[in-house]
This record gives structure tokens, sequence and C-alpha cells, in this order.
């Protein structure tokens, strides 16, 4: 090879090798700038977005805890006649109080602060807001608020007419845990009903079902008048909660089979809760055990195994809530075989 070919080819190596030495500086260079991939950043919220949010949860709020004391605020809120109030009046001439503080009407307090926690649950629900958490907080204290300053005013009332002794501050205790008792369970029906589990929502239902229907009977008994209420009206209000959880129950279905367990504890609530409502109104109901606690537990006892019994009644709704519940799933089966569970 002649001498020109020598230094042409040594040129081209070192070309070559220049090449590759960039080459790999320029590789080793990306490597050593490239920093880690970030995971995507959420968008900010807008501020007016959160705001509108917070006011249509309040709203929901505020207007379901009003809702639930409809029936007792239509009568006139006139604060029902006590036993041990201080003076003799007519019941015309007691005070305004918001709520019906009276162990006559144990239940029908139950029923007013379950009735506006479920329907603020189940309004958050419907709307199915992007921050639920959020809407269900705001929703759920609204709901309290209206119901707290409520028996704020009413318990004002009502200790301020009863006469004074032991037996007053002992009635006094015993209204104020049952009305705490009932906004707490008015509080846990509107988080499970508004969660966006479908099993939660389902026990949800299974734990309002038979106030909100004590509910209905209470607000249609005062809207008719006494005595005016349709005999088919009557009857219906003892058929409607085993409707309400078998609906809930078919809406739930038994995928996966973990799901079983809410299908039995909405039918224990079925067979439980109305025992609980019979045993606690006949408890509290009589004047001839006022004031004799053992005597009145001993009773309650009676009448709840009793409510449990046969003699009950509850075999047949379990049986009529089962069906629906059995037959709906059957239904949403075979319609639509292959949608995950929610």
């Amino acid at each position: 090879m002649s001498e020109p070919d020598d230094q042409v080819g040594r040129q081209r190596s070192r070309a070559d090798a220049g090449l590759l030495a960039g080459s790999s500086e320029s590789q080793s260079g990306s490597v050593a700038g490239r920093t880690p991939r970030q995971p995507p950043q959420q968008p900010d919220v807008p501020a007016h977005a959160v705001g509108r949010d917070v006011a249509v949860a309040l709203a929901i709020g505020l207007a379901a805890g009003l809702l639930g004391l409809a029936p007792w605020l239509i009568t006139g809120a006139r604060l029902p006649l006590q036993n041990l109030w201080g003076t003799q009046v007519m019941p015309a001439q007691m005070p305004l109080a918001l709520l019906p503080l009276s162990q006559y009407d144990s239940t029908t307090l139950v029923a007013l602060m379950v009735m506006g926690g479920a329907s603020a649950g189940f309004a958050v629900r419907c709307w199915s807001p992007a921050r639920r958490f959020l809407a269900t907080g705001c929703a759920a204290g609204a709901v309290a608020a209206v119901q707290i300053a409520a028996a704020a005013q009413a318990f004002t009332v009502l200790s301020g007419g009863l006469a004074p002794g032991q037996r007053s501050s002992l009635y006094l205790a015993g209204m104020l845990a049952g009305v705490v008792a009932a906004i707490a369970a008015g509080v846990v029906s509107l988080l499970l009903l508004a969660a966006r589990s479908t099993a939660l929502a389902a026990l949800g239902v299974g734990l309002v079902a038979v106030p909100v229907v004590s509910w209905l009977a209470a607000g249609a008994g005062e809207v008719a008048g006494v005595g005016n209420v349709p005999a088919l009206l009557n009857m219906a209000w003892r058929w409607l909660p085993a409707l309400l959880i078998g609906v809930a129950l078919a809406w739930c279905g038994l995928r996966p089979a973990v799901r079983a367990l809410v299908w039995l504890v909405d039918l224990g609530l079925l067979w439980v809760v109305p025992a609980i409502f019979t045993a606690v109104s006949s408890t509290l109901g009589t004047r001839v055990l006022a004031g004799d606690l053992p005597a009145m537990a001993a009773m309650g006892k009676q009448v709840f195994a009793s409510a449990l019994g046969p003699a009950g009644g509850a075999g047949p709704t379990i049986v009529l809530a089962l069906a629906i519940a059995v037959i709906g799933t059957v239904i949403r089966a075979q319609a639509r075989p292959n949608q995950p569970p929610t």
C-alpha cells in the first residue's frame, strides 16, 4: 500500500474513533442528566368549584334536617303534655318546641332524626360529586347543626317547665340520651347511604327502612288527621320496610360472595328493629310503671322477646324481602351477566 493510502486510512480511523467517543459521551451525558419520571400532577381544583360544592352540600344538609322535622312542625310544634310539668295547663297552652320531647313519642324522635340523615345521604348519592368526602362531611355537619339547634331549643323549654326534683332530672337525662343516640343514628345512616360502595348503601337502607316508614306514617297521620288515614295505607306500613330492603338487596347483589353478609345484616335488622320499636313504645308509653326502672326494664325485655317470636309477625315480612331480593338479583344477573360489582 502506498504512503498516501496509509495516511488516508489513519485519518479515517481517527475520525471513526472520535465519532465513537462523542457518541459514548453524549449517551453517558444523557443518562446522567436524565431525571426520574414524575407521576402526573392532578389538576388544580378551582376554588370556586370547591366553594360551589360546599354550598350545595350545606344546602342539602339544611333542607334534609328540616325535612326530617316536618311531620312534627306541621302539627304546630307544641310541646306534648308532660307528667312532671310544673303547672296544670291545656295542650294548646304548652310552649312551642322544635322536638316532641316526651316518653310517649320516643320512636317518633328516632324517625325524625334518622329521616333527616337518610334524606341527606340519599341526595348526596344521587348528586355523586367529584369531592364526595368533602360534600358528605358538609351535608352531615349541616344536618347535625339543624338537629342540635332544635334539640337545644326544645330542652331549654322542657327544663324550664318541669317541676323541680330528682324525677325531673332523671327524665331530662333519659330524654337527652335518647335524642343524642337518635342524632348519631341519623349521621351513621347519612354516611352509609352517601358512600360510594353499593354494599354500604344497602346496609344504610336496612338501617333506615323502619324509621323512614315510621316517619311516613307520622306525616300521613298529621296530614290526613287522626283516624282519617285509609285502612289500606295503614296496612301497607307493615310491608313497606320489607319492600325497601328487598329492593336494596337486589341492587346490592351477591357478587362478590362477601355481600351475603349484607343480606344477613339487613334481614336481621328487618327482624330486630321493629321489635325494638315495639318494646320501647310499650315500655315508655305505660303510666302504670312510670318511674319504676326495674319494672320497666323487665317489661321491655318481655315485650322485645315476644316481638321477636312468631307472635311478632316478622316472619312474613322477612320472607317478602328475601323473595324480592332473590328475584331482583336473578333478573339483574340475566340482564347484565358481565357487569362488575361496584
